[in-house]
Formats: structure tokens, sequence, C-alpha cells
């Protein structure tokens, strides 16, 4: 089993977690968050974290609450990260939202150097992408810096079209952009015969799609995975599954695909590397390709 987490970040760091809650900085800001994971002490004393943070979340419901600025600082700015330590940039802009996120998952960059070495190693001339659950696009933004034909689907506008921000602040263009539900969009492009050399999928424990079909994690992912890997080139391809639900077992990532993937399976633990000692973990992959 691997355990991985980003390295080298310069506009990110995790400072410090516990008692339910991470301390962030994302660029030159910081922020305090709602973190469920985060069941241990505090490294850090609670006036620490006040005076370090410029803002904090608070819940207002299970979903949803507001910001509490600490120090003054704007509601949305940017953030950029260097793929696989390339001179290749991606860019974000971030922002405060009232579902507590900023626009980013920052152990997802573990994934996103895996898409960009990937396709720079396949031989196929511009390889094709596609990016399920591809919330603000940060995969997508890898595989279009490696040079490839990049699918993005996810099923809220408003995220597709922040997307595509990003994609325009990293000088990049023509990405295809699908707003619809990616269990239906993976079933069509099956019956189509549409084949993709890299897939990442990202799925959320429960979800809704934009004519309101129901996701839950547990109930849709095996059909999601069998058709899915329908889609992979059998010449050249590699695949991620990355999931982030309380109890979720990287040991249940190996089950969808053993066996079902004909090529050597990774499975393992994304976690964040703590300042201050405490590493938080952030949910669970497998990933395999055939070169």
């Amino acid at each position: 089993m691997l355990i991985l987490s980003p390295n080298n970040w310069k506009d990110y760091e995790l400072i410090d977690s516990g008692n339910f809650e991470k301390l962030e900085r994302f660029g030159q800001y910081i922020t305090i968050r709602p973190e469920p994971q985060a069941v241990w002490d505090k490294k850090l004393s609670t006036k620490e974290w006040e005076q370090k943070a410029h803002v904090r979340f608070i819940p207002k419901s299970s979903s949803a609450g507001e910001w509490k600025k600490l120090k003054q600082m704007p509601d949305q700015w940017q953030i950029k990260y260097e793929i696989g330590n390339t001179k290749s940039e991606i860019k974000f802009r971030l922002g405060l939202t009232s579902f507590k996120h900023v626009g980013i998952f920052p152990e997802q960059a573990v994934n996103w150097d895996y898409i960009f070495q990937s396709i720079k190693s396949l031989q196929t001339n511009q390889p094709k992408f596609l990016n399920l659950f591809a919330y603000t696009g940060g995969a997508s933004l890898a595989a279009k810096a490696a040079g490839a034909d990049v699918t993005h689907v996810d099923s809220i506008k408003q995220v597709v079209t922040w997307s595509r921000e990003n994609m325009e602040l990293s000088n990049l263009n023509n990405i295809r952009w699908v707003v619809e539900d990616a269990l239906k969009f993976v079933k069509r492009e099956v019956k189509r015969g549409n084949k993709y050399n890299g897939i990442i999928l990202d799925p959320p424990a429960y979800g809704h799609g934009p004519n309101g079909e129901k996701w839950k994690l547990e109930d849709n992912i095996n059909e999601m995975i069998k058709n899915v890997l329908e889609l992979l080139d059998e010449k050249e391809h590699f695949l991620i599954l990355n999931a982030y639900s309380l109890g979720f077992s990287s040991l249940i990532i190996e089950n969808l695909l053993k066996g079902k993937a004909k090529d050597k399976l990774e499975t393992g633990e994304l976690y964040l590397n703590s300042k201050f000692g405490n590493n938080l973990p952030l949910g669970v992959f497998g990933r395999f390709r055939n070169f």
C-alpha cells in the first residue's frame, strides 16, 4: 500500500490540524476550516491559530455556513502549482464559498503529477483524457499541460465555469466542458464506442446530477467502474480512482479494481504533511497503467 502526500508546493501548507479543524495556508492567506478526520488535539493553541489565520469558516448547517474574517483579505485570490517539479505551472482562482471549500483539494496534487507524467510517457499522439466528477479542474489542467485532448465532466454548471477560469489563468485552451451526470455520460460514451488513454474519477460520498440524478458512493461506484473500464484504450491507458468518504477503505478500492484491471494495481492513502506533526488523511486511491 502506498501513502502519498504532495511535496514542494510553495503556495500551499497544512500548518496544523486537530479538534475537527485544519489550519491551512493558500498563497499568502491562512484559513481555518472544519475537518471531520482531525479527531486528535491541535499542536498549536487556539490563540495561536487565530493569530495566524485571516479567516474562519463557521458552519450553519451540515452542508453550508459562512466565513468570518479575522484579518483583511480578498474574497478571491490566486495560487499556482508546479507540476511534477517541472517548469509547467497550473493556476487556480480561489474563493470563499458557502460550502467551506475554497476551490481546490490540495492532496490531489499527487494525482496531478501522476497524470502529467503518465501522459508524457504515452506513445499515442495527443492522448485522450477523461476527468469525471471534475470539480474545478486540477486534473484537467495537468492533463492539458502534458498535451492531452481533455474532456471535463461535472454536474454543476458554476463549477465548470470556475474550471474554465482556471484554464484561462493557466494559459491553456480547448478543454471540452460537459455539464452532466457522470454515470449517464460514461454509459453513453460506452455505447458510442469512445476510448480514452487516461481517466480519473473522484466521486463524492453523495451528490446530485443536473436533472436530479442521485449519486451515493457505495450504491453506484461498482456500476461506474464497470463502465469506466470499458472506456480505456486497449493499447495504452491509465486509470485513477480516488475516494474521500469516512470509513471508505483502500481495500474497497482494491476489491473494486482487482481482477477487472489487467495491469499492476497500486492502492493507498492520500494525506497532507503538517508543519507541526499531525499528518491529515484525506482519501484513498487506486491506480494502474499498462506502459
